[in-house]
């Protein structure tokens, strides 16, 4: 049989959520189910709400701007990477490898890296930089796509003026 509800779970209940106490947390501590604790706090007047909604809200919106921060920091580390990566292309380098019978290690220094080399270079630089664009996005979205609109406008009145243009070359051929 369950036990009986007391005036000292009650008031337990009343302190515990005021001092921000979860009600899970509530039960655990008196040793209570958390549909017990929930029982508890709606027989007040006015009943406790353990709704921490507008907290986990804020904390949602703290912990997305703090990835968002953390993405931009990484996309710029990104593209320093891609930067030093790009600048090894036509960098002198030392080439190693064993070779021979006996497996000798021998290195050749070389005016720039091998193509088969470079190709690989250039593959690690393009995903740095596509990996640091997706991160953090090259800035424009807005402007750019008021250009976009400006472009089209212009090039409906280009349009409408080469029109006009040859309707009136055709209207002083045939009037005239």
């Amino acid at each position: 049989m369950a036990r009986p509800i007391t005036d000292h779970d009650r008031e337990q209940v009343r302190a515990l959520h005021a001092a921000g106490k979860s009600r899970n947390e509530i039960a655990r501590l008196l040793r209570r189910s958390p549909s017990t604790v929930s029982k508890i706090a709606a027989s007040f007047d006015p009943p406790l709400s353990f709704d921490r909604a507008a907290d986990v809200a804020t904390a949602t919106q703290v912990r997305q701007a703090d990835l968002a921060a953390r993405r931009a920091t990484l996309a710029l580390a990104l593209q320093a990477d891609a930067e030093r990566m790009r600048e090894q292309l036509f960098a002198p380098c030392t080439v190693g490898e064993f070779a021979g019978r006996d497996g000798d290690w021998h290195e050749t220094h070389l005016d720039r890296p091998r193509f088969a080399d470079q190709r690989q270079i250039i593959g690690a630089v393009q995903t740095a930089v596509s990996t640091s664009l997706r991160l953090a996005p090259a800035e424009g979205g807005e402007n750019a796509e008021q250009v976009r609109s400006m472009l089209g406008q212009l090039g409906e009145a280009l349009q409408q003026a080469a029109a006009q243009d040859d309707a009136d070359d055709d209207g002083g051929a045939d009037g005239g």
